[in-house]
């Protein structure tokens, strides 16, 4: 049976590291640096003293969590958005271990907030979180997020170390549902969908299965390994995507040159301007665990070339269904489509401030000779592919 030091390179810290874990991260320079910016009047030591003593009593990840974390997303969410609403499908239990598989909308607060919620909500444990190594760029960045609950992806590994590492991480999260009994957060796919047509990666859900007590031979096989992950869909719904214009500009650069790559930097502007950018209001809204649901499949007729495509189809209905909508959703897709029914109810004043947000986007894009035909239309798909999605599972109108 594997034990938690069988993991000891990827998992979060466990209780009994957590202080070491806080020295070394107040010894790092630059964080120093990032913490004077909070309070450039106090010199560093009384600084440091203050933060030590704030920090007594806290000996595991949830133990940081609750003491600093939720504090300092509902500062962001105060500041960057209009209000935030959930609903937990009644199904799920309090002192459950699940994995909240979503869609994903950023790369630091899709977990977070989920954290918050689940908090206010009373549930027993917050989510272990899936976070690329790529985004790891600095010693405090790689510390800061083990003492909140993250567990490393390793990513750009060639073909062999990748499998090798997808068993080991999969082995983990089996591990931690199953042994730890904590919850856990994943994205559907790898990275997010530039334009909001969010659609689950069957080698996410093949990932899953690699490390589970079940050979893995059989359909039925599958089947039991993705039980055993207790998935739950998790529709995240952002009223505005404050990162939207760099995915336009992305696609721009794409577009124009070739072999064209985002840098480490691009990584930390979109982290930046994800967490601190204007998002109005958010919405999380759960489907039941579909454990239920794969209990009514008939693993026998299944082929195992299919199951996959049905697992991920029934996971992309569910979260489809769950968006909340937005005047903003439905003035993009009007202006796309020329479906004059979906903006019944809005007012000549939703449009004119819709397209005031999409000018005042534009012109943030930063590219040789923007095309702001091409970026208009590719940011307008971003707000207009939720609405399409939901509308091909629900009546909305």
């Amino acid at each position: 049976m594997a034990t938690l030091h069988d993991f000891d390179d990827i998992r979060p810290y466990a209780e009994g590291e957590m202080k070491e874990a806080f020295n070394s991260i107040l010894a790092d320079r630059q964080f120093s640096r990032i913490l004077k910016g909070f309070a450039p009047w106090l010199p560093a030591g009384i600084r440091n003293t203050l933060l030590r003593s704030l920090f007594i009593g806290i000996k595991t990840p949830q133990d940081f969590q609750l003491r600093y974390m939720k504090h300092v997303v509902r500062h962001v969410l105060r500041k960057c958005s209009t209000g935030q609403s959930y609903n937990f499908d009644k199904s799920l239990r309090k002192d459950g271990a699940y994995t909240f598989m979503s869609n994903h909308r950023d790369i630091v607060l899709d977990s977070a907030i989920l954290d918050l919620m689940l908090m206010e909500d009373k549930f027993k444990k917050t989510v272990e979180i899936a976070i690329g190594d790529n985004l790891l760029i600095y010693p405090w960045i790689r510390t800061l997020v083990k003492m909140n609950k993250a567990f490393t992806v390793n990513r750009g590994l060639s073909p062999k170390e990748n499998l090798r590492s997808s068993i080991h991480m999969s082995q983990y999260m089996h591990f931690a549902i199953q042994q730890k009994r904590e919850n856990i957060w994943i994205a559907h796919r790898e990275g997010r969908a530039k334009d909001s047509n969010d659609r689950t990666q069957e080698s996410v859900l093949k990932m899953l299965t690699l490390g589970g007590p079940h050979e893995g031979r059989s359909t039925r096989d599958i089947i039991e390994n993705i039980k055993d992950m207790n998935i739950v869909p998790l529709s995240i719904s952002y009223e505005y995507d404050p990162c939207d214009y760099l995915k336009a500009q992305e696609f721009q650069q794409k577009r124009d040159i070739a072999g064209w790559k985002k840098s480490k930097q691009d990584d930390l502007t979109n982290m930046k301007v994800g967490i601190f950018g204007k998002k109005g209001h958010i919405h999380y809204e759960t489907s039941p665990c579909i454990n239920e649901w794969l209990d009514s499949l008939d693993a026998d007729s299944i082929q195992k070339t299919d199951i996959f495509r049905l697992i991920a189809e029934h996971i992309d209905k569910e979260i489809h269904k769950n968006y909340k909508i937005y005047p903003a959703n439905r003035l993009a897709l009007a202006e796309l489509d020329g479906n004059d029914a979906v903006v019944k109810g809005l007012t000549d004043k939703d449009r004119e401030s819709f397209n005031e947000y999409l000018a005042d986007k534009i012109s943030k894009v930063r590219v040789d000779n923007p095309d702001e035909r091409f970026l208009r239309t590719k940011i307008l798909e971003m707000y207009a592919n939720p609405l399409r999605n939901k509308m091909s599972n629900t009546d909305v109108l």
